[in-house]
């Protein structure tokens, strides 16, 4: 079963940076540089070069410290994205405190109830959940989202997924009473601006089942599951990954409670879907493979669990 998804952001700037007609200002030709840098950037983490990612945010904070000035919001803006590097690298100490300075210098230029450090708080908070501390994580995660709510309003987006982030907490925690109000209010936000069938609902109905199973709630969690399955499938496509793992999910969630004639299809529809899609030595349908087999011995079909187990066993020892 899945996690929740945390939110954390890489940002990008919002500020005009000329008005067509007019000469470039140096401050507007300065922005622009950086604009560019920190686009590169987010696309420098998404490929996984952080190395690279590292060196190109420290080019644009240099330009934005020397050049706008500390209380500029750029600096902030580059301290965390500079910080999220290093905390995809496992640099936790370096991360905390750019953020750390990140959140002072935010609070200092626009104010201490501005929704970007809201964001820092965020990050800051998902920091502290990532190496297991979640007092310390607590009061950022509380504190971001009365900010947006105050900024933004009650049933604002980012304010869904502040409350998708502290359910998140509780869950791990084990706290799963405090857990369920913010998930089901996340829920209710996005059904009502974004629709019923929009994908970042499949999210939380993802969320809100993961949260009934763990409880041992299972008819709760069905129906959930289900209709996150089929907006994705829907929304996506039944080859998207994450329509995949909307079936897998579902797939175990009978499995796990002993329920092989409910289960056995979905692992079927999921073993073709990867073959399709995936090479044949990949380990997810070795994984596959070897939930058919538990279901057909559990069924009492030795042979054929004999079979999926031994094409498992084969494709786990193929070294990568």
């Amino acid at each position: 079963m899945k996690r929740f998804t945390i939110i954390v952001l890489l940002f990008f700037s919002t500020f005009a940076w000329s008005i067509p007609g007019h000469a470039q200002t140096p401050k507007q030709k300065l922005f622009i540089e950086w604009e560019k840098l920190n686009a590169e950037v987010v696309s420098l983490h998404k490929q996984g070069q952080y190395d690279r990612a590292v060196e190109v945010a420290k080019k644009a904070l240099k330009i934005t410290e020397e050049k706008g000035g500390l209380n500029h919001p750029t600096v902030a803006l580059s301290l965390n994205n500079l910080a999220l590097v290093y905390k995809t690298q496992g640099e936790y100490e370096q991360a905390e405190k750019l953020y750390m300075f990140s959140l002072t210098l935010g609070e200092v230029a626009r104010g201490p109830n501005h929704p970007s450090v809201a964001t820092s708080l965020n990050n800051l908070a998902a920091l502290f959940l990532t190496q297991g501390r979640f007092e310390e994580a607590e009061p950022y995660y509380k504190r971001a989202l009365t900010i947006k709510e105050k900024a933004l309003g009650s049933e604002h987006l980012s304010v869904a997924l502040s409350l998708n982030n502290l359910a998140e907490l509780y869950r791990l925690q084990g706290r799963y009473p405090l857990a369920e109000p913010p998930c089901k209010r996340a829920l209710a936000i996005r059904e009502k601006k974004l629709g019923p069938d929009h994908p970042a609902v499949a999210a939380s109905l993802s969320n809100l089942a993961e949260l009934y199973r763990i409880q041992g709630r299972y008819r709760q969690a069905e129906p959930l599951y289900r209709r996150a399955l089929t907006i994705r499938e829907t929304i996506f496509g039944p080859a998207h990954p994450k329509a995949i793992e909307s079936l897998n999910n579902f797939a175990a969630f009978y499995r796990n409670q002993g329920r092989y004639t409910e289960a056995e299809p979905l692992y079927e529809r999921l073993l073709k879907m990867r073959e399709r899609i995936l090479a044949p030595d990949h380990p997810a349908i070795a994984a596959t493979l070897e939930n058919l087999a538990a279901i057909y011995r559990k069924t009492n079909r030795t042979q054929t669990a004999k079979i999926y187990e031994k094409r498992a066993a084969a494709i786990r020892a193929i070294k990568p």
